[in-house]
């Protein structure tokens, strides 16, 4: 990457972030040592450090002290309100959990949704419906689309086992995250799945996700009669 312009940190940092989202350094690597990387991109070695604190302040990697820099393993933007595995969140209330994989399609963004996310015109997404229960009680049912663009490898990802949040968490990294909570009626199909009658308010969260403006996801999760969300500031 070494030109006759100066290296500016800007470039180090957006370099670094296209082998992350390349694979190139896969969620969990260990990073090249900061002298090694201040060589290879021909800058100061404070160059490549404020880089690198840019991205550890907004998730995408975890530096440590003697151990060195790795690629986050599951990379979110720090905020007050975090992305959680709903796996974790059955089990944190001592609650045994089971998913259920309810359909899966491939089709083409419907146009709410592409002007939603800001995705191209007839782009491909993975459209997905699940249910999380915990101690065997509905908790959770799961609508969820994914830019297959963004994620090239989901188009023939297994989630018979694991759900697709879980998955996604696990492997994409994501910059960007818009979320929205509101109180609505079930629908008879959603009613028939949550065990409750239809036209009961249900809490749901609505939730969209970019990487470097790239549309990476949006979901939307209604949860059981009388949920209550916590979390901490």
């Amino acid at each position: 990457m070494q030109s006759e312009k100066k290296t500016t940190y800007q470039d180090v940092r957006d370099e670094v972030l296209r082998r992350i989202q390349g694979r190139i350094w896969d969620q969990g690597s260990l990073l090249p040592t900061e002298q090694e990387l201040s060589v290879e991109f021909g800058c100061a070695r404070a160059t490549v450090n404020r880089a690198l604190r840019e991205l550890a302040e907004r998730g995408i990697i975890d530096r440590k002290r003697k151990s060195g820099t790795r690629v986050t393993t599951a990379p979110v933007k720090q905020a007050r309100l975090e992305i959680s595995v709903t796996r974790h969140q059955v089990e944190e209330t001592n609650a045994s959990y089971r998913y259920r994989l309810v359909s899966r399609e491939i089709v083409q963004a419907p146009d709410w949704l592409a002007a939603q996310m800001g995705l191209p015109a007839q782009a491909r997404v993975l459209h997905l419906t699940c249910m999380h229960y915990a101690d065997n009680r509905p908790f959770q049912y799961e609508t969820r689309w994914i830019n297959i663009d963004a994620v090239p490898d989901v188009d023939t990802a297994d989630f018979s086992a694991t759900g697709p949040n879980e998955w996604l968490l696990a492997r994409v990294p994501f910059s960007d995250a818009e979320i929205a909570l509101s109180s609505v009626a079930a629908t008879a199909d959603i009613a028939s799945f949550l065990g409750a009658k239809e036209g009961t308010p249900l809490f749901l969260m609505e939730r969209s996700t970019w990487f470097q403006g790239q549309p990476v996801t949006f979901v939307r999760l209604h949860f059981h009669e009388g949920y209550r969300m916590r979390t901490r500031y």
